[in-house]
C-alpha cells in the first residue's frame, strides 16, 4: 500500500472501532435507563454489557477485511488476478 492508502486505512480503522464503541455505549444506555428498574439492575446491565462487548469483540482479521472492503482494496486485488 502507498503512504496515502496507509493513512486512509488507519483512519477507517479508527472509524470502525469508534462505531463499535458507539453501539456498545448506546446499548448500555438503553439497558440502564429504559430496561433497568432498580440500582442493582442498572449496575448489572452496565457492567455485563460492557464485559460482553469486550469478550465477544470482533477479531482484527474481521475488521481488516471490512476496512479493506470499505476502501475498495478487495476489488483491486480481485481485478489483478
Amino acid at each position: 500500500m502507498t503512504e496515502n492508502e496507509n493513512k486512509k486505512y488507519a483512519f477507517y480503522s479508527k472509524v470502525v472501532w469508534a462505531i463499535y464503541t458507539l453501539i456498545a455505549t448506546l446499548l448500555i444506555l438503553v439497558l440502564v435507563f429504559i430496561v433497568a428498574e432498580d440500582n442493582e439492575e442498572k449496575l448489572f446491565f452496565s457492567l455485563m454489557t460492557a464485559a460482553a462487548f469486550y469478550v465477544f469483540r470482533p477479531t482484527d482479521r474481521f475488521f481488516r477485511k471490512q476496512v479493506a472492503r470499505i476502501m475498495g482494496l478487495a476489488e483491486k486485488r480481485d481485478s489483478k488476478k
